[in-house]
Order: C-alpha cells, then structure tokens, then sequence
C-alpha cells in the first residue's frame, strides 16, 4: 500500500492528490492520511495552520488510510513509534521528497510518502482526467461567473502575484526576490509577442499593490474573493486563455486547470533561491511551460 500525507497549503494539496490520482491510474492501493489537519499538541490545540482544502470541492473521490495503517509503514504517533523509529529504522517505510523529482517515486511500494510534488511529470499525462475530477462548487458570487464569461470572450491572461508571507523574514531569503517587477514585465512581453490584444487580469493576497503596479486600462485587478472564497481565484485563473504564474503552486494549478490546448503558461525559472535553473531539465520536467528570469529575461 501507498499512503501520501497530505498537507499545507491549496496548492500543495492539489499536487498531493494529484499524485494520488497518478498512483490510482497506475492500479496501485493508495490511501491518503488527513491527519496533518487535526493533530493538536499537548493542550488540545490543533497544530496546523491551513485547512483541508480538498473538502471544497464538488464530491471529490479518494480514500482515507486509518490509523493501523499508517502505523504499519512508520509507527505511531507517541512515544513508541518514535523509539521505533529511532531503534529499529529498517522497520519503517517513510519516503520524503528531497529534490524536484525523484524518478524512482512511482515504483515505490508498500510506502509512506511525505512531499509536495510540484513538478509537473509526475502527473502531467493525467491533467485532463484531473480536470474532470477537481469540480469546483458554483460560487454564491455572481461576480465570478459574469468574469469568467468575460474570460472566455477575449484574449485573456491571468497574472499571480504572491506577496504576503513571502515577505515574511523567515521565507523572503528562500522566496524573495524571484517574480520581481521586471520577471512580471518580461512575462508580459512575451504574451504580447503571441497575443495580439491580450488582456490581464491580476490576481493577488496584496490588492493595494497590484493596482498601482499593473496600471492601465489593459489590467484589469481581480478582487473578488476573499478569505476561504479565494479558493475561487484558482478556478478564475483557469478560466483565462493564458497564464503567468508566481512562484507559487497556488497560481501552477490555474494554469494546470485551464483546458484550452493553445495556452501559453509562464513560470519562473526557479521555485526558490537555493534552486538554480538549468534549462534542459526544466523542460524535461515541466513541459509545455515558458520560463522567464527574475531578470525579466525569457529563457
């Protein structure tokens, strides 16, 4: 058996599942553990910041591992699983992802896997049969659905802009500085090479930002959805006909999700500053994709 954790954040959730759903394909018994979301420390307080996010979505399909089996691959919880753990390590059956992609991941068995899983060739081949299964809810804003229409009409390009905790000290040294103004300029230099009137819609935790950043009547700054509402940006972005992503898995799923087979998707070159960017394995990895520098410079 197979047992991903799922974790974190929308983004990193969706890349979770989709690797559930690589492994179903595949034949594989493959559960996922859910507990990651209500482990509480000593005074009852539950430990994760986020929620699980995959519960907002339209009957969704997956199975759940219980406690016995989790334990059976890496112990319990308490004090004896991690004696376990520490006494007796050949007894425990625990991957965790340490690079952008582990070839071997697939042919694992009788596993517990730990990761985020954002490179796209684990699961690229199964996008389509993803989008069929990620139904999102009809949103109570009649706002989203009067700008998707308006999406789907003309030469539309969604732009992510991610500050928020990046800015934090803690992830700014690991995050910063990598879709600057100029990585934004370059993204749209190369749309408008391919799309003769495109149009932008920008997405973004920093409104304030965005609006004097993207002026102009060519932008058009998306503040729509707030709080557990902004679940439906990803669905926004997927509307678009292209997408220039941020440095963050968030802003990857609407270009994943968006169905329109002459897309141009954009990312940056690297997910994080301790990453350097090659170009022929970014390309082996995330095909389809165009990579622009924190330079502004299309690779």
């Amino acid at each position: 058996m197979i047992i991903i954790q799922v974790a974190g954040g929308l983004g990193n959730q969706l890349q979770q599942y989709a690797l559930y759903r690589k492994f179903v394909r595949l034949g594989r018994e493959v559960r996922l553990d859910l507990s990651w979301f209500t482990s509480k420390d000593r005074r009852g307080k539950v430990l994760a910041e986020r929620e699980l996010e995959l519960a907002y979505f339209d009957r969704l399909v997956y199975e759940v591992c219980t406690t016995e089996e989790k334990e059976k691959l890496i112990g319990s919880d308490g004090l004896a699983g991690k004696l376990r753990r520490k006494f007796l390590p050949g007894s425990i059956h625990w991957f965790h992802e340490t690079q952008m992609y582990h070839p071997e991941l697939l042919t694992l068995d009788d596993m517990y896997i730990s990761g985020y899983f954002a490179c796209e060739k684990y699961y690229a081949d199964i996008l389509y049969d993803l989008r069929e299964k990620l139904q999102f809810p009809v949103s109570d804003n009649r706002e989203n659905l009067k700008l998707a229409e308006e999406m789907q009409a003309c030469e539309s390009v969604s732009v992510h802009v991610r500050r928020g905790d990046y800015l934090d000290a803690e992830n700014i040294a690991l995050f910063g500085n990598i879709c600057t103004e100029n990585y934004y300029q370059g993204a749209v230099r190369a749309v408008k090479e391919c799309c003769v009137t495109p149009h932008f819609y920008v997405f973004s935790d920093d409104v304030e930002y965005a609006r004097k950043n993207f002026p102009g009547e060519e932008y058009t700054v998306v503040d729509i959805n707030h709080g557990k509402e902004s679940f439906y940006d990803i669905w926004l972005m997927s509307h678009c006909k292209h997408n220039i992503c941020a440095n963050s898995t968030f802003s990857f799923w609407g270009a994943r999700l968006n169905p329109n087979d002459k897309k141009m998707m954009i990312r940056p070159t690297i997910h994080k500053n301790s990453q350097k960017f090659v170009k022929e394995e970014m390309q082996e990895l995330w095909r389809g994709w165009k990579f622009v520098s924190p330079q502004g410079e299309l690779q």
